[in-house]
């Protein structure tokens, strides 16, 4: 089964067509980048001081918590977290649409972690100039035989579950780190 039998996709919004307006009166958008896939992956929060912002009356995709996102230049996926909804979608991401046959939590799963899934994407990147993933290649994935619904969901919420103790873990690692460290200089 392909992917486009089980999703819908749906193209960010290319950069360079907003048109940018200083009419206060107009909407915020921030953009929606590595940074903040990366902390929705892991559960966590973003600093979104340093996010690219727009101000436009444009139609643009903006997004909504839970939005199965995927990452045209990493390859990654993940569904977006509360604090990054209302964010513009820019054409470095697809949108993924799940139909009511598998969980988007699942489908983050497969399109990370499956070892055929990934070994599909990483052929299409062969022979070429710029690491970018494209929607076609996207679109063509083969997907393995999907589990029953209600394991879909088991499987899903535990990969999220384990990224986020993950993370977790290497704060408190980092922060141990700097601990130690500040007493070694203090040694000194």
């Amino acid at each position: 089964m392909k992917l486009t039998d089980v999703v819908e996709l749906k193209s960010g919004t290319p950069q360079f067509r907003v048109t940018e307006t200083l009419d206060p009166k107009a909407p915020v958008y921030r953009f929606y980048g590595q940074l903040e896939l990366g902390a929705d992956l892991s559960g966590g929060d973003s600093d979104t001081t340093c996010s690219k912002r727009v101000r436009t009356y444009d139609a643009v995709e903006a997004l909504s918590a839970g939005d199965l996102v995927f990452s045209l230049m990493s390859g990654k996926a993940t569904l977006v977290g509360e604090c990054h909804k209302g964010y513009l979608l820019t054409q470095n991401f697809a949108k993924l649409v799940p139909s009511p046959m598998i969980d988007a939590r699942y489908l983050a799963y497969l399109l990370n972690e499956h070892k055929e899934v990934r070994r599909q994407l990483a052929l299409g990147q062969q022979g070429s100039f710029t690491m970018k993933y494209t929607v076609r290649q996207l679109a063509d994935l083969l997907l393995p035989d999907l589990p029953s619904r209600s394991m879909q969901e088991i499987i899903g919420s535990l990969y999220f579950n384990i990224n986020r103790v993950t993370a977790l873990k290497r704060d408190v690692a980092e922060k141990e780190k700097l601990v130690v460290m500040g007493r070694i200089k203090e040694a000194h």
